[in-house]
């Protein structure tokens, strides 16, 4: 069967092509009842766009392709929901890719989608692009003014738009917290410290250790360069030997595991140990006791990342813009 084009959709209406790419894409000069009518009958003779046409023709394909890290991670679903929302209301489509933390998976899913298939990219950067620092695909992209908005995993020397969290006070304002509560030793657990997000975090306990005049004791203090997955009682275990009446942790799978450890070992929650971790997820609410957590906000950045993109694409900002989201504290019943 022939595949239908939108030569063929044209003449059916005794219109131009031009008429009909307009009223597939929702441009407000084609009335509605005119667009829904062609709309209809595109997907009756299930009409495709031929992508790499488009782009030969500068017409853009109104779609935008998202990479993540992961799909495991509740934040980056948070995100998702944010870019698929503002998208739809904009009138844009959007495929979703997973690097899996792999540098050539990212580098093939760009050189796939750059080929005409999307407009521009938000993105999160991959584990293993930037321990090996390596992001000549990025600058390609913006040789071929194809727009990227990276989002929480960023590379400063990529000149692109970024919406960022800022992971560094989000650290110092949790070790705040639980210096007011009346905690005095106060743990950490972070992992991916080769990620810029992990370092910052982490930096940003000890700068709230300092402010506070607590000393740091590496006793209490745990940084991997991994990611955790099951490990996690494994890993936070450690602690235990030593005595501590704060964590703060970098995953809340990890915070939940130590949880588990101090119930075992009969420490009170919250009364002799508060918890607080990164995130705000679906495991936090439902833990026991429920977990205290700096929400990161991920549906809002992914709103203004989306939002950045699209801006961008209709030529309404020309400017490189880096917005940072600030977190806050939710408290549950983890900590004092």
């Amino acid at each position: 069967m022939k595949k239908i084009t939108l030569k063929d959709i044209a003449n059916h209406f005794s219109v131009s092509i031009s008429t009909v790419s307009k009223a597939l894409n929702d441009s407000p000069e084609i009335s509605k009842s005119t667009s829904e009518e062609i709309k209809a009958y595109a997907k009756e003779k299930n009409y495709t766009p031929n992508f790499n046409a488009l782009s030969l023709k500068n017409q853009r394909t109104k779609t935008i392709g998202i990479i993540i890290p992961n799909m495991l991670n509740y934040y980056f679903a948070q995100v998702l929901k944010g870019i698929e929302k503002t998208a739809t209301k904009k009138g844009y489509k959007i495929i979703t890719c997973i690097s899996n933390d792999s540098l050539n998976k990212e580098i093939e899913t760009i050189e796939m989608l750059s080929t005409g298939v999307v407009d521009g990219f938000i993105l999160s950067v991959a584990e293993e692009t930037e321990t090996e620092a390596t992001f000549d695909h990025f600058k390609s992209c913006i040789a071929k003014e194809i727009p990227l908005v990276m989002f929480d995993r960023v590379v400063e020397d990529i000149d692109c738009d970024k919406v960022i969290t800022n992971d560094f006070m989000a650290s110092v304002n949790a070790v705040n917290y639980l210096k007011n509560k009346g905690c005095k030793k106060i743990a950490f657990a972070g992992a991916n410290m080769d990620l810029s997000i992990g370092k910052l975090r982490y930096e940003g306990f000890l700068a709230g250790l300092k402010n506070n005049n607590l000393e740091k004791d590496d006793d209490i203090i745990i940084t991997t360069h991994e990611i955790y997955y099951k490990k996690h009682e494994a890993v936070v275990k450690p602690l235990f030997d030593h005595t501590f009446d704060a964590l703060i942790a970098s995953d809340e799978s990890v915070a939940i595991a130590a949880m588990k450890i101090a119930n075992e070992k009969g420490i009170k929650i919250p009364s002799e140990l508060s918890v607080l971790a990164f995130s705000n997820g679906i495991l936090a609410r439902h833990s026991n006791p429920r977990l205290s957590t700096i929400s990161q906000h991920g549906e809002i950045i992914g709103e203004r990342a989306a939002t950045l993109l699209i801006n961008k694409l209709e030529k309404k900002i020309t400017n490189t813009t880096v917005e940072t989201i600030e977190t806050d504290i939710v408290l549950r019943d983890s900590s004092k």
